[in-house]
């Protein structure tokens, strides 16, 4: 075994002041998670109660088996925006009568679970999970439908959430729709297309238009129940495959169904028996540096994460600022690239693009641990071919197709952020730590680029330069572009799967590569032209 060695001291003053940094971050992310959890409010929490209602969490909890674990997705959609945070949705994978599944809950103590523009981007990258590692989708319905004054932005994207439903049917992902309340309107059509519908009784209300819209455009007087109730779509339109008496019933039901499916995982499970690190997953909270601008050194994560700390390390003493290396996690045959020193030289670039064919060769999954300043400027690396070998990374990375995940850790700016598989080329899941950065570039850098420009434009004008102004913009621009870069802001637009607490990231990667092999793992066999 290949088993690597560690240079951390958890007594030492460094790890103090860097675990410091780390939980003091964990304690702000908290504090946003802590809004995602609360709903509603208090308020509208216990009128939902008092209707004898579970809570979205409450009904996941009861349809997952009992001490499985829950990966939750996105729980900071809508961060800084108008909407609440979390975004009236709860998204996550979870294990149903031991089948891995998607599962999503509508919030109803959130404005009756309307849908806002980042409820309809949150469940369609649901969808997205479901479709790209072929899981069962299970929908717990219960909303208001669009927030109608936000509808612009939602009625032309949203009819890709019912073309979602009828491709996964079509590729044999089944889908299933368990109505506890509202399904009005547009999101009448979930249980309409969904393979397997589950209605509430006396309180599954599923209908395209209710009992004001009817008399507004027929004239016709009609009540809730004669129009889209549960009993009359078990027993006349023949929408209901199944009709619960109440929430617990329909979980049961939904739980049954799911038995039902005989769906059968292609690939491995995770490896129960596999040797966990050599190494302290808590001190994980003690090697990224609150400044990111100091290195440090990835093997330390990766001999935190696979199995026995045993990493094979690929082309150790060329390109050294990118770590690449064959592993296993969980039990599952891994490649890793790990950014070092953060700069990528063409040296990195070339190395990174064998590596990820070689992976494709294997049809090994690739796990990106991200801490890049981007690819090397100046004259000497533009003349050297930078260009064309951070291209061929890039290339390589956007036309493998075995599965990627990727983690940011530290800094991920500027094209070092695509070629390490950042959200645009699709990677199946992308965390980030709360140490995290991600931008064009860094505050100073940016901030210093523009205020070149303006200096350049000023002399080439023959104007007098301000000095002053060009400070306080200096410092306006760098303060947007800090609070821009930080996790909390990316994971609000859904740049990311979740910001999570380093200790849990060898759990997190695990229940992400189960699932992930619920799918075929096939690597690329041709890729489009390098240029050499």
């Amino acid at each position: 075994m290949t088993v690597l060695p560690t240079r951390i001291d958890p007594a030492g003053p460094e790890y103090a002041e860097h675990c410091a940094a780390m939980l003091a971050k964990l304690a702000e992310l908290d504090a946003e998670h802590a809004k995602a959890l609360a709903g509603g409010g208090p308020k509208y929490v216990e009128r939902h109660r008092k209707r004898g209602k579970l809570t979205a969490r409450e009904r996941i909890e009861l349809l997952v088996d009992p001490d499985s674990p829950f990966l939750e997705l996105s729980p900071l959609a809508a961060w800084g925006s108008e909407f609440p945070v979390g975004a009236a949705l709860v998204t996550g994978i979870g294990v149903i009568e031991g089948v891995e599944c998607v599962i999503t809950a509508n919030d109803p103590t959130v404005r009756g679970g309307a849908s806002n523009p980042w409820t309809l981007r949150k469940a369609l990258r649901a969808n997205e999970v479901a479709l790209g590692n072929r899981l069962p989708l299970v929908n717990l319905v219960e909303s208001g439908g669009a927030d109608l004054p936000s509808q612009k932005e939602i009625f032309i994207p949203g009819g890709a959430l019912f073309r979602d439903l009828t491709r996964l049917s079509a590729a044999g992902i089944p889908t299933v729709a368990v109505v506890f309340g509202n399904s009005t309107a547009g999101g009448a059509y979930v249980p309409g297309m969904s393979d397997h519908t589950v209605l509430v009784k006396e309180r599954a209300k599923v209908f395209l238009g209710g009992p004001p819209l009817v008399k507004m455009a027929t004239g016709e007087e009609a009540d809730d129940e004669s129009l889209g109730g549960a009993e009359m779509h078990a027993r006349t339109s023949g929408l209901a495959d199944h009709f619960a008496v109440d929430e617990v019933d329909a979980v049961r039901l939904a739980r049954r169904i799911v038995a039902r499916l005989d769906h059968r995982k292609p690939g491995p499970g995770p490896d129960r028996f596999a040797e966990p690190p050599k190494y302290a997953e808590e001190e994980l909270l003690g090697i990224v540096p609150g400044d990111l601008k100091v290195p440090f050194d990835p093997r330390e994560v990766i001999a935190r994460l696979v199995d026995g700390s045993d990493f094979d390390e690929f082309k150790p003493l060329y390109g050294s600022s990118l770590c690449t290396g064959w592993a296993r996690l969980h039990g599952y045959p891994v490649g890793v690239l790990a950014n070092a020193q953060g700069v990528l030289f063409s040296a990195e670039s070339q190395k990174a693009a064998q590596f990820i064919q070689l992976a494709n060769q294997r049809n090994t999954p690739l796990l990106f641990l991200h801490n890049t300043t981007g690819y090397m400027v100046g004259k000497d690396y533009e003349q050297g071919g930078i260009i064309k070998h951070g291209a061929m990374m890039i290339n390589a990375v956007a036309n493998s197709t075995v599965p990627h995940l990727s983690v940011l850790m530290g800094a991920s700016y500027g094209a070092g952020h695509y070629g390490m598989c950042g959200r645009a080329y699709e990677p199946r899941f992308l965390f980030s730590w709360p140490s995290a950065k991600s931008a064009v570039m860094g505050p100073q850098q940016l901030a210093g680029v523009l205020s070149i420009v303006a200096r350049q434009s000023a002399a080439a004008k023959g104007q007098p330069y301000d000095e002053d102004a060009d400070a306080a913009i200096r410092a306006m621009v760098e303060q947007q572009i800090e609070a821009e870069s930080l996790p909390v802001f990316l994971s609000g637009r859904l740049y990311d799967d979740g910001v999570i607490d380093p200790r849990d990231t060898r759990t997190v990667l695990g229940l992400c590569l189960s699932a992930i092999h619920n799918a075929p793992v096939e690597g690329a066999r041709g890729y489009g032209v390098f240029r050499l």
